[in-house]
């Protein structure tokens, strides 16, 4: 539990000294739950668990959300493809979270976005009663998908759709081919900077006094007799050789909610003669990013495709086009776009735009990789999404599947199964929990003229922060406040502030330059230098700080060149296998090269053997 004397904003800043005192914490006490991993479903399993009142720690191998929860298609949605699987029950929880979160927990990271279905055209009276099918087809769909949020009142957080004709379509979206349209339907979903979202959530855990540390790899379960009783964790940001750095967490309870990485727990059990009953099957989205400029558009677009579907999606000054759905076997932890994904994307996209993209438009390039509960469909696309629970051992849960919309549904249900084993536990209050940055956000916003002009500073600027930290911009407004340099823009990003690297580094647990650039800011695909250019100037920021020397702010934009380049060439290659081999070239900055005794090349979050004692 959190010290009552002080602020929930302050006791959520995870800071370089609120680390240290962490992790003197994981060697010194006993937890009831510890959870490993730090994407959006592991950094929700702690806040539920904070919130319960338990005594909670969380270890992430590299930077919070580093895996798949930072490289979606950035939308908090229930699912449209899903209606045709008829996945009624997962469609109608996700929309429910969707309007939890755009009202009620997260308002400041979740908004409306509007997208158009654009109806294909026919050729004359021969194709109407086609053309109304699709449209009552279409129309139908999106009408269950406005019952199943609610079709009333505020909590559904979206407005109703719309029909539109094909003048009243290209109104709204000028680049649409009029000879491929017959008209759109117009709907809303939820947009989300989803990295920004795991932070919150990993903070807010913190704000209730759950222990919370990155770069803190899991490397082995402690057991007695049959009971896993505590891990085994190795500080990746210790010296080399350091007696310290490799230390036993106690916990009464552990959760491995680690995604794409839960086979290799699998394997792991496998080696002591159990069989947790799940597999998880990897399946690559890659996304394209563009300037906003290349497209004419007020909306995005949702679009079938042959195997799944293709979003266009407003994105700031940019457009994100995405995504492809390719089962992917090759190493987990830096997924490789190929020169054949990146032009799947764009033949799909200019199917329907009057002018082309090539790639020449391309500013940045994504790819994650989705955790999904193996079964017998050939096609990932047509796996479930649904999630599971799973106790292959006594003190061990773990949680696998799922989609980045319904996190806080699976992290309920794991440490629901946790509580029954610890006993006398109350529920989960998370669904009335806002996160931090929520709590009076409607009301700041509304004055945000005011805001800046007390803090003498554009109100594009506070728009701009009140939609990334929502209350909490106070805090990087008061940075400003301290050192008026920090309102200057960064070098090579002008859309971000210097106070946000200085406030990623003291609050917000960045250790990095790829932790500011790739996911407290949006820069390696936001800009066609992928960072490059802003790189010298956020290792001056963190380093003031982080107290890094010349030698080490070199080292940091070394490592992140060499990564920058590795992608850049992978997406070169012709297709998954040296697309990942052209990847791997780059060395992990957290040093699991080192780790696992191979140089250079290759990571895990998770490489658990077993330990007894």
């Amino acid at each position: 539990m959190r010290d009552p004397n002080v602020t929930r904003s302050a006791a959520g800043q995870l800071s370089p000294q609120r680390r240290a005192a962490d992790l003197r914490r994981l060697r010194a006490e006993r937890f009831d739950v510890l959870v490993i991993g730090g994407g959006a479903t592991g950094a929700g399993a702690a806040l539920d668990a904070a919130s319960r009142g338990l005594k909670v720690a969380l270890v992430e191998a590299r930077d919070f959300a580093a895996g798949t929860s930072s490289r979606s298609s950035k939308l908090i949605h229930g699912g449209l493809r899903y209606l045709e699987q008829l996945e009624f029950h997962l469609v109608h929880e996700a929309l429910t979270e969707r309007g939890l979160l755009a009202t009620r927990l997260a308002p400041h990271l979740v908004r409306p976005v509007p997208f158009l279905i654009p109806l294909p055209a026919g050729r004359g009276l021969r194709d109407l009663p086609a053309r109304l099918f699709r449209r009552s087809y279409y129309g139908a769909g999106v009408a269950a998908y406005d019952a199943f949020a609610g079709l009333f009142g505020t909590g559904r957080g979206m407005p109703l759709h719309r029909h539109l004709t094909r003048e009243g379509a290209r109104r709204v979206f000028p680049s649409l081919r009029a000879d491929a349209l017959a008209g759109a339907i117009r709907y809303y979903d939820g947009q989300v900077d989803d990295a920004r979202l795991v932070v919150t959530l990993a903070r807010t855990a913190a704000s209730l006094g759950a222990t919370v540390v990155s770069s803190a790899r899991a490397v082995g379960l402690v057991r007695q007799a049959r009971e896993v009783t505590g891990v085994r964790v190795r500080d990746l940001e210790a010296p080399p050789g350091s007696p310290d750095a490799e230390f036993e967490v106690r916990a009464r309870t552990v959760i491995a909610a680690t995604g794409v990485w839960s086979d290799d727990m699998s394997r792991m059990l496998n080696d002591v003669g159990l069989r947790p009953g799940v597999r998880v099957r990897a399946s690559k989205g890659v996304h394209l990013v563009v300037p906003r400029s290349a497209i004419t558009g007020e909306t995005g677009l949702i679009v079938r495709t042959a195997t799944s579907v293709l979003f266009v999606i407003p994105w700031g000054g940019h457009w994100i086009i995405g995504t492809t759905d390719t089962d992917w076997r090759l190493d987990r932890s830096h997924p490789a776009a190929s020169a054949r994904d990146i032009q799947y994307l764009l033949d799909q996209v200019n199917l329907v735009l009057d002018r082309p993209l090539s790639s020449a438009d391309i500013e940045g390039v994504y790819a994650g990789l989705r955790p999904l509960l193996a079964g017998e469909a050939d096609s990932t696309s047509k796996l479930s999404r649904e999630h599971a629970v799973f106790e292959p051992m006594l003190g061990l849960l773990l949680v696998a599947g799922g989609k980045y919309t319904t996190y806080r549904v699976m992290a309920a249900d794991v440490v629901d199964r946790a509580a029954h084993r610890l006993g006398g536990v109350r529920p989960s209050r998370t669904a009335d929990l806002p996160l931090l940055g929520a709590d009076g956000y409607a009301a700041m916003w509304r004055d945000r003229a005011d805001l800046a002009r007390r803090h003498g500073v554009p109100v594009g600027v506070v728009e701009h922060l009140l939609e990334r930290y929502g209350t909490l911009t106070l805090e990087v407004l008061a940075l400003i406040a301290a050192d008026p340099l920090l309102a200057s823009p960064l070098a090579g990003a002008p859309e971000y502030l210097a106070a946000e690297v200085t406030y990623a580094t003291r609050s917000e647990g960045a250790l990095h330059l790829e932790d500011v650039l790739t996911r407290r800011t949006r820069i390696s695909f936001e800009t066609a230098h992928r960072g490059l250019d802003s790189a010298g100037h956020t290792a001056e920021l963190m380093g003031a700080v982080l107290g890094w020397d010349a030698a080490t702010r070199e080292r940091e934009i070394a490592h992140y060149r060499a990564r920058v380049e590795a992608e850049r060439e992978s997406q070169l290659m012709p297709d998954d296998a040296t697309a990942d081999a052209a990847r791997l070239g780059a060395p992990d900055v957290r040093g699991f090269a080192a780790d696992r005794g191979v140089d250079g090349v290759g990571d895990g979050p998770l490489h658990l053997p077993t330990s007894s004692r």
